[in-house]
């Protein structure tokens, strides 16, 4: 007697995001364990990211650096600049890069933090004197240069504008200036704490600033510590302190307006969790790329960048040396209290911001790009997707896969490549088809004969995949180079199950 098919339907795969920590023979077949140049899509679906599409013309003064800073200048009146820092330059414009470093001013690198406070940006950076920019003063200037200018401002790698006033900290000090002016450090209301005797676990160092409900938050390596009443901050006081948890890159910490997330030697956290657990790091929001992630982090030797997007719903953090992003799907957390994460494998990404009217601009050797269309560049990038293994409920018994029946959304004439492969044999077998055009209608032996739909310029198309060979466990994917908007809305695998192998 003939023995009938057995189906695993994937609803939405890859839904989960990816999970690099357990075992690919036992998570949940809703994750993935490969999600490349992806992002979780309203409807919950595994899609296409955007891509860097290049903003900048003439980046004659950026020769062949990248940008590896970009900020926003705005004041009450409604000026803006762009500002970006490259080829040790300080750069405006977009699409023509202006080189706006003051004269006889020498840079050494390009790691700026550009602060923008009461109509001015200020640009701090570690062993260079601030430098700063108004509309009235009509270009970048030395802070010392500045008409109000009073006392020494820090040479401070990290900086904030907050409670009326700019902050900047080395080691372990932290200096405010005076009340609505960033030029006064020494008069006024301006003034500094050391942190020597404040850190939970001694010795430290500041390595970010962030406000967050009312509170100065201050980063250490390995704790913080947060001050309320930093409105008034001779009489500010000890609001709270976190040992065992702290941030190793300035520029990962990003508000999120509930909450502030940062990386951490552990991974990425949010301050209201850690504030919550103290030092146990029991909701690590990396949890399913932790050893990656951490791992990234202590190799880096340029730089670590963030940004967040609310319009996107993400959280990106890049490790250009490691040419690796990852996307944090913020629309909400797992049951193991962690954020759903797709992985962006690009040697292009160097820098990120996010302007006032929600563009993403991102820093690359080409100048300034912003978060849109389909290629990074000139280059076109391939989406990558690969289930854990199936087990059909039984490991030790035989599988002999008969169809696949993937669904697509969008991704109109790609050529996608389906995969398939058996546990620990290292090596997959595909069939590549080719997405009909929007428009056509679908066809028997391509797209599932009166499956392809047709609505509103999208197509949903259902491939029938016929598989060959046989293993215990089976791992499905795919492979193509995107042009346009695509999802996967499910993958269906029929098998026959043998007995035991």
């Amino acid at each position: 007697m003939a023995q009938p098919l057995q189906a695993l339907n994937i609803v939405a795969p890859g839904f989960m995001g990816l999970n690099t920590e357990e075992s690919p023979i036992a998570i949940d077949p809703a994750y993935a364990t490969t999600a490349d140049n992806c992002v979780i899509d309203k409807y919950g679906r595994l899609a296409a990211r955007l891509g860097a599409q290049v903003v900048t013309t003439d980046k004659t003064e950026l020769g062949s650096s990248s940008i590896k800073t970009i900020g926003q200048f705005r004041d009450s009146a409604g000026n803006t600049v762009i500002f970006s820092a490259g080829n040790n330059k300080i750069l405006s414009g977009t699409t023509t890069l202006v080189d706006e470093t003051p004269g006889s001013y020498t840079i050494s690198a390009d790691l700026w933090t550009m602060v923008n406070f009461n109509d001015h940006m200020y640009f701090f950076q570690e062993d260079h004197a601030p430098l700063v920019y108004s509309n009235s003063l009509g270009a970048v200037v030395t802070l010392a240069s500045h008409p109000s200018y009073s006392g020494t401002a820090p040479q401070a790698g990290v900086a904030l504008g907050a409670f009326g006033r700019l902050w900047a900290a080395i080691d372990n000090t932290v200096y405010w200036s005076d009340l609505l002016n960033g030029a006064i450090w020494d008069t006024g209301t301006s003034g500094s704490i050391d942190l020597t005797k404040v850190w939970p676990e001694g010795d430290d160092e500041v390595t970010a600033l962030a406000a967050h409900n009312n509170l100065l938050i201050i980063f250490g390596k390995h704790s913080i510590v947060a001050y309320e009443g930093a409105t008034s901050p001779s009489t500010m006081v000890l609001a709270d302190t976190v040992a065992g948890v702290g941030c190793v890159a300035k520029d990962s910490v990003q508000s999120i307006g509930t909450d502030v997330l940062f990386l951490s030697s552990s991974g990425l956290r949010s301050f209201g969790r850690a504030v919550q657990e103290k030092s146990l790091p029991i909701n690590d929001l990396s949890k399913n790329i932790k050893k990656d992630i951490i791992t990234l982090a202590q190799v880096e030797t340029d730089h670590i960048c963030s940004v967040y997007s609310p319009e996107n719903s993400f959280y990106l953090i890049c490790f250009p040396s490691s040419t690796t992003v990852y996307c944090f799907d913020l629309k909400g957390t797992l049951q193991n209290g962690a954020y759903r994460v797709t992985r962006w494998p690009s040697n292009y990404f160097e820098s990120f911001f996010r302007l006032v009217d929600g563009t993403v601009y991102i820093g690359t050797s080409d100048g300034i790009n912003k978060y849109a269309g389909y290629t990074d560049g000139s280059e076109s990038y391939a989406i990558v997707y690969y289930s854990p293994y199936l087990s059909f409920g039984d490991p030790t018994k035989l599988k002999i896969p008969k169809k696949l029946k993937p669904t697509i959304v969008g991704g109109s004439g790609e050529d996608i490549a389906f995969k398939w492969g058996y546990a620990f044999s290292g090596a997959f077998k595909s069939q590549i088809v080719t997405m009909s055009q929007v428009g056509n209608v679908g066809y028997f032996g391509q797209s599932e004969f009166n499956v392809a739909e047709y609505a509103g310029g999208v197509s949903f198309q259902t491939f029938n995949i016929n598989t060959t060979g046989s293993g215990n466990l089976l791992m499905v994917g795919l492979e193509t180079t995107v042009s346009e908007a695509m999802s996967l809305q499910e993958y269906n695998v029929l098998t026959l199950v043998g007995e035991i192998n």
